[in-house]
């Protein structure tokens, strides 16, 4: 017997083939997001997941993913993820090489950007985040001072 207090969208399992990507999703300059599995497509609560496209010889806009934290798998291509080290002395701009099959871990808030050297073919990475829903918030740069801890409505936010 099923539990009184489940509602029927959350009683079987959900397949999103590739053709039911959905492109209504927050979007950076220089790439596509696609979303697969969301709080719109299947009801997630805690969890978001999809693709990204970057074109050959492109790189996204500065971004980050709020409160999310955001795990990528390398589908296709070398992508270089590209954050700014404020560990040392001095802030240095860090370019982590990426192949297929390789996994990136992107922690709450901190900017980014993808970049897709290649200029031949397209790089395609999963995107798995703690959200239901894709938060991006769009930056001038990879410097921290337009990020703000305490609000996930900022300008250029959509959760």
């Amino acid at each position: 017997m099923l539990p009184a207090d489940i509602d029927p969208f959350h009683r079987r399992l959900h397949r999103i083939a590739p053709a039911g990507l959905v492109g209504d999703t927050t979007q950076t300059s220089g790439m596509r997001r696609m979303e697969a599995v969301s709080g719109k497509t299947v009801g997630a609560r805690n969890l978001w997941m999809g693709q990204t496209h970057v074109p050959a010889s492109t790189a996204s806009g500065n971004h980050h993913h709020g409160a999310s934290e955001t795990a990528i798998y390398i589908v296709s291509g070398s992508p270089v993820f590209v954050f700014l080290d404020v560990d040392g002395d001095e802030p240095v701009e860090t370019r982590v090489e990426t192949s297929p099959g390789d996994y990136i871990f992107v922690p709450p808030y901190v900017p980014h950007r993808e970049e897709n050297p290649d200029p031949d073919a397209e790089a395609v990475v999963v995107i798995a985040r703690t959200t239901q829903e894709a938060i991006v918030v769009n930056l001038g740069d990879l410097g921290w001072s337009e990020v703000r801890l305490d609000a996930p409505g900022t300008p250029g936010t959509e959760c």
